[in-house]
């Protein structure tokens, strides 16, 4: 059977992939029957010949996961494509603990104080509202 795979490359660590349409008994970095082109994950560099890789699927050659991703991305003309890239950064533990009370503290509503408009136009009201305690009385010795 006849596949579309990646063909590893490159020293240890840093990994650089060749596509390659290979008998599926081959193996992984065995001599190919074709080469399709290039993919560089570090720095996310494709290129590849999309209208010959099309040309072995329609020929009935399988794809790996893989191979069929970076096929799908890669533009019509055969250029140097690169990847756009998406990824979020890694936090530390302390970072993540931080971001998390951040957005708790963000969800907690703070109340808030009287507005000045609330408050009453004068003096004279305020001391009719508010309730007059009488004094306790003291108890006498006897």
């Amino acid at each position: 059977m006849v596949i579309i795979r990646l063909k590893r490359q490159g020293r240890k660590k840093h990994p650089f992939y060749r596509v390659v349409v290979t008998d599926s008994r081959n193996r992984r970095d065995g001599e190919p029957i074709q080469e399709l082109g290039y993919y560089n994950p570090m720095s996310k560099e494709l290129k590849l010949d999309k209208v010959s890789a099309v040309a072995w699927i329609a020929k009935g050659a399988q794809v790996s996961d893989t191979a069929k991703r970076l096929i799908d991305k890669a533009p019509e003309s055969g250029e140097l494509f690169v990847i756009p890239v998406t990824k979020k950064p890694r936090l530390s533990k302390k970072a993540k603990a931080k971001q998390e009370a951040a957005k708790e503290a963000a969800k907690i509503e703070i109340k808030e104080e009287p507005k000045v408009e609330d408050a009453p136009a004068n003096a004279e009201e305020v001391v009719a509202e508010t309730p007059v305690e009488a004094p306790a009385e003291e108890a006498v010795p006897a």
